[in-house]
């Protein structure tokens, strides 16, 4: 049995995320160029020995918004029939921005007098960094409890995907190895990008960002 993983997808291409305006409650579809760049990951990174393997494949959870909708309906054409079941939750819709929404973040300085830091300042009538921090550890419980563990265990499947936003997944990242949002962890992750994040030593209590996963084929296969 390999690992269980969590593979993190970021939504692809948005005119604002193109432009690097900060985008959370606007709903905006993908362009033209994000959704045939989706569709080309779907292609080259699912698959029986490729990096999601569909038979591997527990679960799906999906942001609410138009853009991770459209992400997951678009990978959807390369996974099995079988592979179905997902849930759209708003805990993992983006950080929410308020005041903020629709800036550039040089903007956003400008209005602050210069400094800030999304990770530790949060949104002037948005979130703050806990309130972010408490949405993804209800979600990764919920993937421990309800899908690594039994895994681990030998029952059933345990690869779980995440179709969400470009900050919201950055802090589950951080989250994920019990990192502290404003420990200046810096990661980045491309619209339309694909992350990976498993344990290691084959160990629960080992959280870690997985980097360079192997392509591990089908149980089949192997």
């Amino acid at each position: 049995m390999s690992t269980p993983r969590v593979f993190i997808v970021r939504h692809g291409e948005t005119e604002w995320s193109l432009n690097g305006r900060h985008t959370s409650t606007t709903d905006l579809p993908l362009t033209h160029r994000g959704r045939g760049r989706i569709i080309q990951t779907g292609r080259a990174l699912i698959g029986p020995s490729r990096l999601i393997v569909p038979s591997n494949l527990a679960h799906i959870y999906v942001s609410p918004l138009s853009r991770a909708q459209q992400t997951l309906q678009l990978l959807h054409s390369h996974l099995p029939s079988q592979v179905t079941e997902s849930t759209t939750t708003p805990l993992i819709t983006e950080w929410n921005y308020g005041n903020y929404e629709g800036l550039l973040s040089k903007e956003i300085r400008e209005r602050r007098g210069g400094k800030w830091d999304i990770w530790t300042d949060g949104c002037e009538g948005g979130e703050s960094p806990e309130q972010v921090a408490e949405r993804c550890d209800e979600i990764i419980r919920e993937i421990r409890e309800r899908w690594h563990n039994p895994a681990f265990n030998g029952e059933g499947k345990g690869d779980v995907m995440v179709v969400a936003h470009g900050h919201l997944l950055r802090a589950f990242a951080m989250r994920w190895i019990g990192r502290e949002l404003g420990e200046k962890l810096t990661l980045v992750l491309e619209a339309g990008g694909v992350g990976t994040l498993s344990y290691e030593h084959n160990n629960i209590d080992e959280p870690a960002i997985l980097l360079g996963g192997a392509f591990v084929g089908s149980d089949e296969q192997e």
